[in-house]
């Protein structure tokens, strides 16, 4: 029409969370059974920990969460509304989803108990060796099938093509979108895994990960394979077809170079 004007709307600003809730749900005495919870998102817990547990002001938590102080006014405003309602009601209350993306732990952060600033002090590479760092999506010994659900990763330092080291590491509750930064600060190099979506892919490739999918079976086994230029994994891998293991007839890790790429190479 004539004098319309085509306004796009305005992406939404992710907000910035340092950590996150290690119990994600709480129930009243006699609620457990309730089927519908009040369900507060990881942003509006942010606000809480960091405004009634961590004293800091409205500027100082909008600051930390990098979005303007109004915004930070109406998260804390509705999580608040929340735990009235959760106790007034005697309702369940879950923690999950939000508008959020976690913090990269860089200088304007500032939160001493940021969950990347911990991992990337607690994982720094050994300094003068040519190591290469592999993460595999774990659970009891095997590769999990769900990238964007796996609760744990299992680490392991390469040098000379055999494993020197392993560590396992909780992923405390990070999802789809925040698992990418944990695998940067932990250092990694290369990811094996079964399933895993696209924007995963994305923000991996991002970050300079390179991604070995469809892979299942033993993560042990996987990472040696690995870090011997013999792994066999799905290059067109997808979260829908998540397991397939194309032994034999997908690529070889060594088609891609993993096998002898140099000290530092992302």
């Amino acid at each position: 029409m004539k004098g319309q004007v085509n306004r796009m709307a305005r992406p939404r600003k992710m907000r910035r969370v340092c950590t996150f809730p290690e119990v994600r749900r709480f129930a009243p005495a006699g609620s457990e059974q309730q089927t519908n919870p009040i369900v507060m998102t990881v942003d509006e817990y942010e606000t809480v920990r960091l405004i009634d547990r961590e004293s800091l002001s409205q500027e100082d938590c909008a600051r930390r969460m990098g979005v303007a102080r109004t915004t930070v006014q109406l998260i804390y405003a509705s999580a608040r509304r929340k735990l009235a309602d959760m106790l007034v009601e005697g309702a369940p209350l879950m923690i999950q989803g939000g508008e959020y993306h976690l913090c990269d732990g860089g200088a304007a952060c500032g939160d001493s108990g940021c969950l990347l600033r911990e991992i990337q002090t607690r994982f720094q590479k050994p300094k003068g060796e040519c190591t290469m760092r592999i993460a595999v999506t774990y659970e009891n010994g095997e590769i999990f099938q769900h990238f964007g659900h796996t609760q744990q990763f299992k680490v392991y330092d390469v040098q000379n093509g055999a494993i020197v080291s392993s560590e396992i590491v909780d992923t405390n509750g990070s999802g789809h979108g925040a698992l990418a930064g944990v695998l940067g600060a932990l250092n990694v190099d290369a990811l094996i895994c079964g399933g895993i979506g696209g924007g995963a892919q994305m923000a991996l490739a991002e970050a300079g990960i390179r991604l070995y999918g469809g892979v299942s079976g033993s993560a042990d086994e996987a990472a040696q394979a690995l870090a011997a230029g013999t792994l066999a994994f799905n290059p067109d891998v997808k979260c829908d077809h998540h397991g397939e293991h194309h032994h034999g007839e997908g690529h070889s890790c060594g088609e891609h170079g993993c096998g002898s790429h140099g000290c530092g190479q992302h």
